[in-house]
C-alpha cells in the first residue's frame, strides 16, 4: 500500500484511464517532460491525483493565479483527505514594491499588507516538506520566488523532548531568533507567552499550541494545548517547532554578512563617487550602514531580502533558494504545471520585470549590487530544477509541446459524455438585439451566460444597458478589487444575477455548470483578445453544461477563428464517436460549490502598474523608449492572458504614439 490514499466516489473513465495509465507509464519510464491534452471539464484534476497515488510521489502542482489555485486545493483535500494537502501561494494582500522613478525624481517605498492565514499555509507547507512524506502542495508562481535556506530554517528549528536539559531563558532566546514574539495578552500564531514555569507556544503552521513544562534545567512534560482555551489535550514525548518565519539567520551568518555587505558598500560607494555620482554614493552609504547596524543588534531589518544572498553565504549570480529546495529531501518528486499556456509565459517573464525595478533602485543608490540575487528564478535555472514535470492545458503552448515532443497524452472525452459546445457565428449588425434574445432563452432555463467584450468602457455600458432590459448583470474587470472580484464570481454561481460581462474571464476559475451561453463580442479582431487559444479557452466555458452554446459576433472569418473552430469539430467527432460506442448519454456536470474565504485578498492590484511606471507628461526624448518598453510589456501581459492590462497598455502605447507624431511637427 502507498502513502496517498485517494477518496472519491468514482473511478476513471472516458479518456481518463488511458490517459493515467500513459503518464505514470512515462514517469517510471523516466521520460521528464509531458503534456495533459485535456478539454475543461475531462477530470484533469482527477487524473492528477491519479497519478499521484499510483507514482505514490509527493507532488507540486503550480498554477496561474490564486483563484484557480484555491480550487485545486480545495479539490485536492477532497481527494486526499488523509495526507498532507498545502497551499503555498503569495501572501501579500497588497504589495507595491519599493520603486524609483527618475523622470520625475520619485521614491516609491516598499508597503504591503500581508494576509497572515496565507502565511500561516505557507509555513504549514515548507514544515511539512520537511517532516512528511505524503505531501501535495499547491502553488502559484510565488514557488519560483526566493523564500531563504531551506538548511537555515531546518537547523534553526528547536528541539523539545521530555527529560532533556533545557532552560527557560535558552528556549526563549531561540524562539526570539527565530522571528517568535512575546505576547502575554494575546495568544496568536507566531507568539509565545510564559506562565509560571511553563511556557505556551502557538507555532504558525499548526492549529494546536506547545506547552512546555520547565523544571529548574530540564524539560519536565510536553503537552498540546487548545489555543483559545489554553486547556491540555494530550501530553506527547518530543516536538519540533519550526520557526515563524522563512528568513531566519544563525548568529555566525549574520556577522560573516555583515563584514561580506560592508566590504560591497565601501566598492559600491568608490564606485558611484568614481562616476560623479555623490549624492547616490552618500544615499548608499546612509542606508546600507543603518541596515547592517540594525542586523548587528536585532537580527533584522527592513528589506532583509535585499540582503539574502550574503546572509545565505551564495556566490554572486548564483540562483535563491525557492519553494523547490524544501522538496529536496524527497528523492524523487513530481511536478504538474496546470494551464501551462499561461503559467510557462508567466515563469519566463517574472525575472526581466523583477530585474528591471531593482537595477534602477541601484542605479541611483538605493541598493546595492547584490540585491539582484534577491529575485524569481530564470527559465533556464527553472527548467534545470523542474524534475519529472506534466504540462496541463486543453492548449499546450509551444514550449510544452516542443519539449514533450512524443509525450503528448490526449484527454478529450469527458466521463460525462459532454461534447463540445455548438458554435455559432452571427454578423456585428444587430447583435445586441440578437444577443439580448438569446440571454433571455437561457434565464427562462435557469442558466447563466457569459459575455466578453474588448475593452472595460463596453463591458459597464453593456452592464448598464442589461440591467435598464430587466437583465441582472455585473461587471468584471482588472479594476474591481481582488475581494469584490471573488464575490461577484460566489454570486454568479448561486444565480444572483443572470449574466457577467468581462474582458479577461479565462484567469477567473469559471467552470460553472450553470452557463449555458458564452457570447464573444468582436471576435474577427485578430489578436491577442482573440486569438485561437483565447477563443478555445472562451469556448471550453460553456462545456460543462448539455445545453451549452457559443455565439461569435464577427463579419468575416479570421484564421484563429477558422482553427479554433477545426480543433473544437475534431474534438466534438471524436467525443460523439466514443458516446455512440459506449452507448452514453451526455450529462451536465454536477459540481459542488467551493468556499473561497480563506483565500480572499483584499488587494487592489499585485504590484505597481506598468502604467505607473512612467511620468505622467513625458519629456519628448523619452517617448521612443516609453513606446518600445510599453509595447514590450503588453505582448508580455497579453501571453500571460492578462488582457485588461493589455488593453491599457496599448491604449498608452497609442496616446504616447500620438504624442511623439505631434512633437515631430
Amino acid at each position: 500500500m502507498g502513502i496517498f490514499k485517494l477518496k472519491a466516489p468514482f473511478s476513471p473513465s472516458g479518456d481518463q484511464p488511458q490517459a493515467i495509465k500513459n503518464l505514470c507509464q512515462n514517469i517510471k519510464n523516466g521520460q521528464t517532460r509531458q503534456t495533459l491534452l485535456g478539454v475543461t471539464g475531462s477530470g484533469k484534476t482527477y487524473t492528477m491525483a491519479n497519478i499521484i497515488a499510483q507514482t505514490d510521489m509527493p507532488a507540486l502542482i503550480m498554477s496561474p493565479n490564486k483563484v484557480l489555485a484555491a480550487q485545486l486545493y480545495a479539490e485536492f483535500k477532497q481527494f486526499f483527505p488523509e495526507n498532507s494537502v498545502e497551499y503555498f501561494i503569495s501572501y501579500y494582500d497588497y504589495y507595491q514594491p519599493e520603486a524609483y522613478i527618475p523622470q520625475t525624481d520619485t521614491y516609491i517605498e516598499k508597503d504591503s499588507s500581508i494576509n497572515e492565514h496565507i502565511e500561516q499555509m505557507r509555513l504549514k507547507a515548507t514544515t511539512s516538506l520537511l517532516t512528511r512524506n505524503d505531501v501535495i502542495v499547491i502553488a502559484s508562481v510565488s514557488s519560483i520566488y526566493n523564500i531563504g535556506s531551506p538548511d537555515n530554517f531546518a537547523e534553526m528549528c528547536l528541539y523539545v523532548k521530555k527529560g532533556i536539559p533545557l532552560n527557560r531563558v535558552a528556549v526563549t532566546s531561540l524562539l526570539i531568533k527565530n522571528q517568535y514574539e512575546r505576547s502575554e495578552m494575546e495568544f496568536t500564531p507566531g507568539k509565545f507567552r510564559l506562565r509560571g514555569g511553563n511556557i505556551d507556544i502557538l507555532p504558525p503552521y499548526r492549529e494546536t499550541g506547545i506547552r512546555i513544562e520547565m523544571g529548574p534545567q530540564a524539560v519536565n512534560a510536553l503537552y498540546k494545548i487548545h489555543p483559545i482555551t489554553g486547556d491540555v489535550i494530550e501530553e506527547v514525548d518530543e516536538e519540533f517547532i519550526y520557526p515563524a518565519k522563512h528568513f531566519v539567520v544563525k548568529e555566525s551568518d549574520i556577522d560573516r554578512a555583515i563584514k561580506e555587505i560592508n566590504e560591497e558598500k565601501e566598492g559600491r560607494v568608490k564606485e558611484l563617487e568614481a562616476i560623479g555620482k555623490p549624492l547616490e554614493a552618500y544615499r548608499l552609504k546612509q542606508r546600507t550602514e543603518y541596515d547592517m547596524e540594525m542586523l548587528k543588534q536585532t537580527g533584522f531589518c527592513k528589506g532583509i531580502e535585499n540582503y539574502s544572498r550574503p546572509l545565505a553565504g551564495r556566490e554572486p549570480g548564483s540562483r535563491p533558494d525557492c519553494l523547490f529546495d524544501y522538496f529536496r529531501k524527497h528523492e524523487n518528486f513530481l511536478v504538474f504545471i496546470d494551464e501551462s499556456h499561461v503559467a510557462v509565459p508567466q515563469v519566463r517573464g517574472m525575472y526581466n520585470g523583477d530585474r528591471s525595478r531593482k537595477q534602477m533602485l541601484i542605479d541611483f543608490g538605493f541598493r546595492l549590487p547584490s540585491a539582484l540575487d534577491n529575485r524569481p528564478l530564470k527559465f533556464d535555472e527553472f527548467e534545470k530544477i523542474l524534475p519529472s514535470t506534466v504540462f496541463v492545458s486543453a492548449t499546450p503552448g509551444p514550449y510544452e509541446l516542443t519539449v514533450s515532443a512524443n509525450n503528448i497524452v490526449e484527454q478529450v472525452i469527458r466521463p460525462t459524455g459532454l461534447v463540445d459546445p455548438q458554435v455559432s457565428i452571427h454578423p456585428t449588425a444587430g447583435q445586441i438585439g440578437h444577443l439580448i434574445s438569446k440571454i433571455e432563452e437561457r434565464i427562462k432555463k435557469g442558466q447563466r451566460s457569459l459575455v466578453l467584450s474588448l475593452t472595460k468602457k463596453t463591458a459597464e455600458d453593456l452592464t448598464v444597458f442589461f440591467d435598464e432590459k430587466g437583465i441582472k448583470a455585473r461587471y468584471l474587470h482588472s479594476d474591481i478589487e481582488s475581494l469584490e472580484r471573488v464575490e461577484i464570481l460566489q454570486k454568479f454561481k448561486q444565480g444572483v444575477f443572470d449574466v457577467l460581462v468581462g474582458i479577461n474571464l479565462l484567469r477567473e476559475g469559471l467552470d460553472i455548470p450553470q452557463v449555458g451561453l458564452v457570447a464573444i463580442l468582436g471576435a474577427d479582431n485578430e489578436g491577442f483578445l482573440r486569438n485561437e487559444t483565447t477563443l478555445i479557452q472562451i469556448s471550453g466555458r460553456a462545456a460543462r453544461n448539455i445545453d451549452g452554446e457559443v455565439v461569435l459576433y464577427a463579419d468575416r472569418k479570421t484564421d484563429s477563428i477558422k482553427n479554433a473552430l477545426a480543433e473544437m469539430d475534431r474534438r466534438r467527432e471524436k467525443q460523439t464517436a466514443y458516446n455512440k460506442e459506449h452507448h452514453i448519454t451526455p450529462q451536465s456536470i454536477i459540481k459542488a460549490e467551493i468556499e473561497f474565504k480563506d483565500f480572499e485578498n483584499t488587494a487592489k492590484t499585485e504590484g505597481l502598474r506598468a502604467l505607473h511606471n512612467f511620468t505622467d507628461i513625458p519629456k519628448p526624448d523619452n517617448l521612443p523608449k516609453m513606446i518600445k518598453e510599453i509595447e514590450r510589456q503588453m505582448k508580455d501581459a497579453a501571453d500571460n492572458l492578462n488582457f485588461e492590462l493589455a488593453v491599457d497598455l496599448r491604449d498608452r502605447m497609442l496616446e504616447l504614439k500620438s504624442m511623439r507624431v505631434k512633437t515631430k511637427k
